[in-house]
């Protein structure tokens, strides 16, 4: 019983982390579930515009050098001539690290969508996109949603609060790459 309640304490502890982290980096993320499947949004407001944040999303390549959660980001072949990217990412979960794979097909829909769904991976679903628009008192609004469905041998909570925090992390470091250029 007690080990119970100290693993409750740490998850709230980690939530209020999150939460906070998210107030600190002007980061909104909105979570919904059914069931083991998850969907999570997340927005930032960034200081440039949309065709400049267009650019550091699509060099799908040199994301890895900036995104915190991502160990590797390449462009792949794609045997239809579509854009097919694989991404290894690899976060911390109670002191075990974990990696994910995903090769993910992108659909560009140049200025303001990039749909990404993936075609291989650790997980039985992961398809989301980008959402880029003009914001109302200048610069972008840089929206991220994803649906996910772990494997059953993944924990989901845990999971779901490491997407959350790593979202907050990888748009606040988008937004510093954009500062940077």
């Amino acid at each position: 019983m007690i080990e119970g309640m100290m693993d409750a304490e740490l998850e709230a502890l980690d939530e209020t982390l999150d939460l906070e982290s998210a107030l600190n980096s002007h980061v909104e993320i909105v979570s919904q579930a059914a069931g083991r499947q998850r969907q999570i949004t997340a927005k930032i407001q960034i200081a440039c515009s949309v065709e400049q944040l267009w650019q550091i999303l699509t060099s799908y390549d040199q994301l890895a050098e900036f995104i915190p959660s991502l160990t590797q980001s390449r462009q792949i072949e794609h045997p239809a001539g579509g854009i097919r990217i694989e991404q290894i990412g690899s976060e911390a979960l109670m002191r075990i690290k974990f990696c994910a794979r995903v090769v993910l097909d992108m659909v560009e829909q140049f200025p303001n969508q990039i749909d990404f769904e993936m075609v291989e991976g650790d997980f039985k679903q992961f398809c989301g996109s980008w959402m880029l628009q003009p914001a109302p008192n200048g610069g972008t609004e840089l929206s991220y949603s994803v649906s996910v469905l772990p494997p059953r041998a993944m924990p989901v909570g845990l999971i779901e609060r490491k997407l959350k925090s790593g979202l907050v992390a990888n748009l606040t470091a988008i937004r510093q790459r954009a500062e940077t250029l």
